[in-house]
């Protein structure tokens, strides 16, 4: 046993970024176990996505194409046939709601031990190393699978997104799926607590935490927003005083994101929001206490006050 499953993610017709993660995952571990990396992707518009996620580094990709959005139970069954057929050593699903979902199903199927919300792993072809925090962040773990197959999902915006055009193969799975015991399906989707504007798909981003102190302040951080055609975004504290809805969070409670550029105006950088944007590309960071966490992972740190920093700003790029 030396390949690796890595199980792709997709929602609403979109494959998700942490599906190109996974293939740099997957062929880490590859290179090092001397396998090939299988990709499957499963239910939606496959052939679509498996063009798509043909990316280097992936040798084999398994498409199953059975209903259009993830369902629990096909995703299950599916799983289980590929890991059969492949026989692989590991296999990687995204740490998301959907992953979270059916990795503990698949792992209690194959009688495989789980590990999740990786964020690094190593391996030297007989034991797994996986790297996972806690509380918060404040502490990282390390977890040894001294086990001949294991089962881990990976926390997004950790390994960069698999680049390029590959050459794998790309083949049907035939799946024997027991319709049956598939007991719940997709019948609408809903968008709640003000869903205007996914902060995940963003470029820019420009973030503003407790340093704003009062709401009506917000209108020169929108100005700014405007002046670089950025998109707002805040910390935990702005949405529970109320002043923007839940969907524009950063963090563990909110969204991971990862920008091209990532302003944070008046963010101090506790780890829960630090954990949903240090994959960003570019970090800028305006904050008067030069110790504030935020400023220790910034590409450009400005130590000054963001009532006079953001309007000059904001001028100098109107």
């Amino acid at each position: 046993m030396t390949d690796v499953l890595a199980v792709a993610d997709h929602r609403r017709g979109e494959l998700r970024d942490v599906s190109y993660e996974l293939v740099t995952a997957g062929r880490e571990l590859a290179d090092v176990t001397g396998g090939d990396l299988h990709l499957a992707i499963i239910s939606g518009p496959v052939d679509d996505f498996a063009e798509k996620a043909n990316r280097e580094g992936v040798d084999a990709i398994h498409t199953v194409s059975h209903g259009e959005e993830f369902n629990h139970d096909i995703y299950t069954q599916a799983i289980a046939q590929l890991y059969d057929a492949i026989a692989p050593q590991y296999v990687l699903a995204p740490n998301s709601v959907n992953g979270l979902d059916y990795a503990p199903a698949v792992a209690d199927e194959l009688d495989l031990p789980i590990v999740t919300d990786a964020v690094g792993l190593e391996t030297d072809g007989q034991t797994l190393i996986a790297n996972r925090e806690m509380y918060g962040g404040k502490v990282e773990t390390t977890v040894e699978v001294d086990a001949e197959s294991a089962l881990v999902t990976i926390r997004s915006a950790e390994w960069p997104t698999a680049e390029g055009t590959g050459d794998a193969s790309i083949e049907a799975l035939d799946a024997d799926i027991d319709k049956d015991a598939i007991g719940s399906s997709v019948t609408g989707f809903e968008e709640v607590g003000g869903g205007d504007v996914d902060i995940s798909e963003a470029d820019v981003l420009v973030s503003i935490g407790r340093g704003i102190e009062e709401e009506e302040n917000l209108d020169i951080i929108r100005d700014l927003a405007d002046a670089l055609d950025a998109t707002l975004s805040s910390s935990r504290p702005i949405v529970d005083n109320g002043w923007l809805p839940k969907n524009r969070q950063v963090g563990q409670s909110g969204k991971v994101v990862t920008p091209d550029v990532y302003i944070a105006i008046g963010i101090s950088g506790a780890v829960q929001h630090v954990a949903g944007m240090k994959g960003s590309e570019t970090i800028v960071a305006i904050n008067t206490d030069p110790n504030a966490p935020i400023m220790d992972i910034a590409d450009y740190a400005i130590h000054d006050d963001l009532f006079d920093v953001v309007p000059a700003l904001t001028e100098q790029f109107q």
